[in-house]
């Protein structure tokens, strides 16, 4: 589920940010931007508005994969069911026993 789109230049980050959300369709998915001014990175999340936006990293860095966090096998978030993590994947288990077991 990598992002596969062509690179395309524009004169300005602005009419790049448009582009961007163009081409992400609001699927609210991933986004990835690479700058270093914070005025651009932060105009790109609020218009992006999805579920995960890499700042200067590769999109593996969304899921964990040099990135901060836990490694995420997948992300449904825009669904509702958040981002994987162990515990999505594991089922809590309790054993309750009442009288006639005491050992003293």
């Amino acid at each position: 589920m990598m992002p596969v789109i062509p690179l395309v230049t524009v004169p300005t980050a602005d009419q790049a940010i448009d582009l961007a959300r163009e081409a992400e369709h609001g699927f609210g998915h991933t986004a990835v931007m690479h700058s270093r001014n914070l005025d651009n990175l932060s105009r790109m999340a609020r218009e992006m508005n999805c579920s995960i936006f890499v700042k200067n990293g590769p999109s593996l860095a969304g899921l964990g994969f040099g990135g901060e966090g836990y490694c995420s096998f997948s992300i449904a978030s825009p669904t509702g069911e958040g981002l994987t993590n162990p515990i999505s994947f594991s089922r809590e288990r309790r054993c309750v026993l009442v009288d006639h077991f005491r050992i003293v």
